[in-house]
């Protein structure tokens, strides 16, 4: 199992690409010999760095790989106006960026990010390559996950990002703690205790940095997003629907039927959950990479 972390992967640059009202922070890594270019956009309260395992991989493979922050997320500063981070704006950021690279790319949208990857397709599936939804749903979230959803305006109401921030690393500890007691090995993230702490650390920076007229948002997108599943199948475009075997924001078996409506590609990814990227990167890689091609 692998981590997010800020560190940059071997031989990546910072960078950034202008969209309407500011720039999105990119983590952005070119091979050396160039088959095409892969576009990465994080889920709800992630950023780029969630792609920090996997970007080497699929640059392994020729692809020029660039991880985004969406709007408002860790190092990509947004406005406090919440309809600019409507699905539909968001979708428009990301079309902001691929029209300015200048070729269709493939993009990869993770859990609300799919969701804001699916608009783009659907708006202007002409710049694409492909879109793979990884570990995304057909419509809005359902399960446990909404409850926690409509909690938020009353912690962040009481402490501001920091209770979200402190909130979060608690839901953490007891999440691990359950796995560890079901399954040990599965629990174990091969950290040492300083690189826990670092890692506590990044993921304090970015909820703190990030916007909470945009998470407010999101998280309402999440809760509230309508089926667009027919409207993705009639773009034509080459669909990957990917998920962890034991996902546990939509279902694996939501997901599977979801593939079935659009006549897309379908593949599971043992061993993780939600984050396959980050959980299990080498088999999220080789998946990713056969179906490029």
């Amino acid at each position: 199992m692998s981590v997010v972390s800020a560190d940059l992967p071997r031989g990546a640059v910072r960078t950034s690409y202008a969209v309407p009202g500011g720039r999105l922070a990119a983590v952005e890594l070119t091979p050396g010999r160039v088959r095409g270019t892969v576009l990465l956009i994080p889920g709800f309260t992630g950023s780029k760095e969630d792609f920090g395992p996997l970007v080497p991989l699929l640059a392994v493979g020729g692809w020029r790989v660039i991880a985004l922050d969406l709007r408002g997320q860790h190092e990509s500063p947004g406005p406090d106006d919440p309809a600019a981070y409507a699905v539909a704006a968001l979708a428009g950021d990301v079309l902001a960026v691929v029209t300015g690279l200048g070729t269709p790319v493939h993009l990869v949208g993770h859990s609300f990010g799919g969701l804001v990857a699916r608009a783009a397709a659907v708006q202007q599936p002409g710049a694409l390559a492909s879109l793979t939804l990884m570990s995304s749903g057909p419509q809005a979230l359902t399960g446990p996950r909404v409850d926690m959803l409509a909690l938020l305006p009353e912690v962040l109401a009481a402490g501001g990002m920091a209770a979200v921030a402190a909130a979060s690393e608690a839901l953490s500890a007891a999440a691990s703690e359950a796995l560890s007691a079901a399954d040990p090995l599965a629990a174990d993230d091969g950290l040492n205790p300083a690189q826990r702490a670092e890692l506590q650390a990044f993921l304090r920076r970015r909820w703190l940095a990030s916007s909470p007229t945009g998470l407010l948002a999101m998280a309402d997108a999440l809760r509230s997003e309508p089926d667009h599943v027919d409207a993705l199948r009639a773009t034509g475009l080459p669909l990957l629907v990917l998920h962890g075997q034991h996902d546990d924001a939509w279902s694996p078996a939501l997901q599977e039927q979801m593939a079935r409506r659009l006549a897309a590609a379908h593949r599971v990814v043992p061993d993780a959950r939600h984050s396959p990227a980050v959980e299990h990167p080498e088999a999220t890689a080789r998946e990713l990479l056969a179906f490029w091609g």
